[in-house]
């Protein structure tokens, strides 16, 4: 028998045409939600029951209604009420003032969904009349007119992102500067400075991974206080990340070859910012194994 906890969890995104739907779709989908846009209303159902024979793998449901849904709309309320049943059912509720709403239209150059032969504006009021009682009833109600896609997509994050979620995966990637610069990183640190080990016939076969490797290059003068440095300029950065709900970034160390110095380092400027609030560290070796 199922208990309240073990419900599915579906999100219902609605509102003003222009307010910002697909932007709270796209984070929604960042977060892993599963996300269907321009569903209408008696199509939730099917939907819940088509995603529930898929188990545990899709937990949550995001659907976008809105008024393209046309005459299904008017038994929006109905259906969400009967879905409360068996689903775990929030509503979202999209505004935006109507001079926003205007700008935004005629920045895009295209027509209000229901301005027919008049303005965008008649568009604009005919969908607050239609969707009035919608609004009422919805569990959260945000006002974007203030808001960018950013912003809107950071507030959607703090909203519903899972407890405990990571805001930011970060990827810290070795890679040999003879093999060319990786061309999708955000930050790269040069370990050139250190001593080679490949100059060490015991330590040439070996690599960074390598406890011997390891010891040398991080008892080099120097190397422990770039990668304590490193780290702590790094952590205003990555916290300006989250605010700005970029969520994921990819940090980079060279050296020669990829085989020694920048996988030592990699490793463990990785450990170092493990300890990161919100962040989730992966460590990739490009390199490694190339010589």
């Amino acid at each position: 028998m199922s208990t309240e906890t073990e419900k599915q969890e579906m999100l219902i995104v609605t509102g003003m045409s222009g307010a910002g739907r697909s932007t709270v779709a796209n984070a929604l989908e960042d977060l892993g939600w599963y996300v269907v846009d321009n569903l209408p209303p008696q199509m939730l159902r099917p939907l819940v029951d088509m995603v529930g024979r898929a188990g545990t793998s899709l937990p949550k449901i995001a659907a976008v209604v809105d008024i393209r849904g046309r005459d299904f709309f008017g038994d929006f309320q109905e259906l969400v009420q009967a879905l409360r049943t068996g689903t775990q059912v929030r509503v979202i509720f999209l505004e935006a003032r109507d001079d926003v709403l205007v700008r935004r239209f005629e920045a895009v150059r295209r027509p209000h969904p229901l301005q027919g032969e008049g303005t965008i504006l008649d568009g604009i009021s005919a969908e607050r009349t239609r969707l009035a009682v919608v609004r009422e009833s919805c569990d959260v109600v945000i006002d974007t007119s203030d808001l960018n896609i950013h912003q809107l997509a950071t507030t959607i994050t703090e909203r519903f992102a899972a407890e405990n979620a990571a805001g930011l995966h970060l990827t810290v990637m070795s890679f040999g500067f003879k093999y060319g610069l990786p061309t999708d990183v955000d930050m790269v640190a040069d370990a050139r400075f250190l001593p080679n080990p490949f100059w060490i016939p015991d330590l040439r076969p070996h690599t960074g991974l390598d406890p011997e490797v390891s010891d040398y290059v991080l008892g080099q003068e120097g190397a422990r206080e770039f990668i304590d440095n490193y780290a702590a300029a790094i952590r205003p950065v990555l916290a300006g990340y989250q605010r700005e709900n970029k969520r994921h970034a990819t940090i980079a160390i060279g050296c020669t070859g990829g085989k020694h110095r920048s996988v030592a380092m990699a490793r463990e400027l990785a450990k170092l910012l493990q300890e990161f609030p919100g962040v989730a560290v992966s460590l990739k070796h490009r390199d490694l194994g190339r010589e």
